[in-house]
């Protein structure tokens, strides 16, 4: 081959790369639209592995850890606390220079950008005991003082209690000391001695105490149970169960939180090893209406936090053992997650965070020359190219549908279809699965109905991403080795159309 020949091959080639990354449009545009020309978007076509390219993202909105030398920790348990327009959110640290889950810190003031502290604010006790792990917990400001309550759990089977409730203080949300010879116990009518964790603290100023909720079980069923604590820890009262789990199904309720919205007071768990649930109430702690579950199995732990005006959950999106995986999202911990929450006539129902949608302004070319699309199917698969997956993105559209099939967005993973992972909408649920919808991951419900316009908004950056559709539901997805690629429209018995289609990027 002719140098002219390689030289010739090699220009077409960067001129490609910089059509799918620098997102220029179109010379004909019959849709009128100005797209942007950014120059900002990371090209990870040399990265051809699913890890590798998991390694290159730089998170901004879905916070991650830094990397410890080769070692990249992740969050796990979120304890949000708001004050003076920053949002402290704790968290236990999963690997890295962590010890045993101690609890670090990163803050925010516009959820765009965090700072992370690099030392712990609890560390979990090196030289073992009943803190030689350290369980969630949480903060909450009484006066001037700050006190953190947080979960014991022992460095071995031969201490009588598993888990206590223990707590630190300090005078700033940044610096902790642990109180010594201070702890709860679980009460003798539970009956057990193992399961006692996820502390909740509540300052009432009117009475003068701070009340505190604990996941417990009793008889072998999850429940959430209530304490209240002199305002100086000087004592305590032990006031009941205030929820048990109707199912049967969890051994635990984690993470329990408790919060008004509008007219409503709400209480938020995590079924062990399920998804977030929630239920509804007339005064803080019950009695509660019949529980439900809001959003699927990866967005974990999560709990609220409100800057007075707005509410969010904050939680974590859980991630795949290893990146290259096709048949899993399971493990423990990942990066940060968040989502605005509404009270919709007694609903909680989840939302975009406003000062995320907002920052992307940078409107992309689609990979055809209109705003919609219509897409037919049998019983095969039929696929439309229309996005291309950069580092973080925003997709918004609309769509109604006049059959019973499947349709969504589907995500090249490499190059074949049988391996597309999917997000999908059939059947009145909100789904995610790997290998052309033969790999079920995760679901939600989401109630839709034939001829009936919706809209859609779908945020994602590196391998984390969360779909709503709006005013109805919203699913937490893991898309890995998806960067760079192909995103499709597509159907299976159905006929969708598609209507208002458009991508943003954000610097």
């Amino acid at each position: 081959m002719s140098m002219l020949k390689k030289a010739m091959i090699l220009l077409l080639a960067a001129a490609m790369a910089a059509t799918l990354f620098s997102g220029c449009a179109k010379k004909s545009n019959t849709s009128g639209i100005e797209f942007a020309k950014p120059d900002y978007d990371k090209d990870v076509s040399t990265l051809r592995t699913p890890g590798s390219q998991e390694a290159a993202y730089d998170y901004k909105l879905f916070f991650l850890p830094e990397t410890d030398g080769v070692s990249q920790p992740y969050v796990g348990d979120p304890m949000p606390y708001y004050e003076d327009g920053v949002y402290y959110m704790y968290y236990l640290k999963e690997a890295g220079d962590s010890y045993n889950h101690s609890v670090y810190l990163a803050t925010t003031t516009d959820f765009l950008s965090y700072t992370e502290y690099q030392e712990p604010i609890l560390e979990s006790s090196r030289s073992g005991g009943q803190d030689a792990w350290i369980g969630t917990g949480s903060v909450v400001k009484v006066d001037e003082k700050y006190y953190f309550f947080y979960t014991g759990h022992a460095s071995s089977d031969s201490y009588e209690y598993k888990e206590k409730i223990m707590v630190a203080e300090g005078d700033s949300p940044t610096s902790f000391t642990k109180v010594d010879g201070w702890e709860l116990t679980p009460p003798a009518e539970l009956g057990q001695k193992n399961d006692f964790r996820d502390p909740q603290a509540y300052y009432n100023e009117q009475k003068g105490v701070i009340e505190l909720t604990v996941t417990a079980a009793q008889g072998g069923v999850a429940r959430v149970i209530k304490f209240t604590l002199a305002k100086d820890l000087s004592g305590f009262e032990y006031d009941g169960i205030i929820i048990t789990d109707p199912t049967g199904d969890f051994w635990n309720l984690e993470c329990s939180d408790t919060f008004k919205l509008g007219d409503r007071y709400f209480i938020t768990y995590s079924g062990q090893d399920d998804t977030l649930w929630y239920a509804s109430s007339d005064s803080q702690y019950g009695p509660y209406t019949e529980p439900v579950r809001i959003d699927g199995e990866l967005f974990y732990a999560a709990k609220h936090v409100d800057n007075g005006t707005d509410c969010y959950m904050v939680g974590w999106a859980r991630r795949s053992e290893s990146p290259s995986s096709l048949s899993e999202v399971s493990a423990w911990a990942g990066n940060l997650v968040l989502s605005q929450v509404e009270n919709v006539n007694g609903e909680l129902v989840f939302k975009p965070v406003e000062n995320i949608e907002n920052a992307f302004t940078d409107r992309r070319e689609l990979h055809f020359d209109d705003t919609k699309a219509t897409v037919e199917a049998g019983t095969l698969y039929s696929y439309t190219e229309a996005f291309t997956a950069y580092e973080r993105f925003m997709i918004k559209g609309k769509f109604s549908y006049t059959g019973n099939g499947a349709f969504g967005l589907a995500f090249d993973y490499n190059g074949r279809a049988d391996k597309y992972k999917l997000i999908t909408l059939a059947n009145d649920t909100l789904a995610v699965s790997f290998n052309e919808g033969t790999t079920p991951i995760t679901q939600t419900i989401a109630d839709t109905e034939p001829n009936t316009t919706y809209s859609f908004t779908y945020i994602q950056e590196g391998s984390v991403g969360v779909f709503y559709l709006d005013g109805i539901a919203a699913l937490t997805v893991r898309l890995y080795g998806i960067s760079g690629k192909s995103i499709y429209l597509f159907a299976e018995n159905n006929s969708v159309e598609f209507t208002e289609l458009a991508q943003y990027t954000m610097k």
